[in-house]
């Protein structure tokens, strides 16, 4: 089928990977290398992260309830201090490539977040605030694992996101930095693209598009 839509993730995608700062983290505080990462990847469907994102806990609780998991893997870390490595850059050619496709096919965003402010937001200058805020207004719908209660990779918020634009999964190209992320969506028929260095997602994308030119 033709493709119709472009569904994107917001982190790792239009800004750099909060990885890259987690690892930074890790390197300065005497941390094996991706310790954050197994944390959030442990019990993935029930950790002190997902049920965060599915705004079933405080920004408190999840301070306490992610350092309790941390400190059972052997280094205490406050979810506080994750929070605060979240907020990434923009990347621009992924910020131009949205405005040149929105004009050609349906866009949304398919996001795992945190409520208003509990997460990187907090910490974040106006400018950059209002700069992120300018990105997600170009997509003509926005879904939160904190507002839906679904969070990736939970088939339910892309079904919905789907129903929500008017598209079928067939018609609909996904771009997201977590494989974890990109399987389920892959298993509805979506094609997908994953997101590492951003020229050679472009790249894949435009092979995928017929309305518009990105590289």
């Amino acid at each position: 089928m033709p493709v119709k839509a472009v569904f994107w993730d917001f982190g790792g995608v239009l800004t750099t990977s909060p990885f890259e700062a987690f690892r930074r983290y890790e390197r300065e505080n005497g941390l094996p290398q991706d310790f954050l990462r197994s944390i959030n990847a442990t019990n993935p469907d029930s950790n002190a992260w997902a049920r965060f994102e599915r705004a079933e806990i405080s920004l408190d609780e999840f301070d306490a309830a992610f350092r309790e998991e941390s400190a059972a893997a052997g280094y205490p870390v406050p979810g506080s201090k994750v929070i605060e490595l979240l907020a990434g850059d923009l990347r621009p050619e992924m910020v131009a490539a949205l405005r040149r496709i929105r004009g050609h096919y349906r866009v949304a965003c398919i996001t795992n977040n945190v409520k208003s402010g509990q997460g990187p937001s907090m910490h974040a200058s106006a400018e950059r605030a209002a700069e992120m805020a300018e990105v997600l207004g170009l997509f003509e719908a926005v879904f939160e694992s904190s507002k839906i209660g679904w969070r990736k990779p939970d088939p339910r918020i892309y079904l919905h996101a789907c129903e929500q634009v008017g598209v079928a999964p067939e018609e609909v190209v996904y771009l997201d930095d977590l494989g974890i992320n990109l399987k389920p969506a892959r298993e509805l028929g979506m094609a997908t693209i994953k997101v590492g260095e951003p020229r050679q997602a472009l790249r894949e994308l435009d092979e995928l598009l017929d309305a518009v030119a990105l590289v």
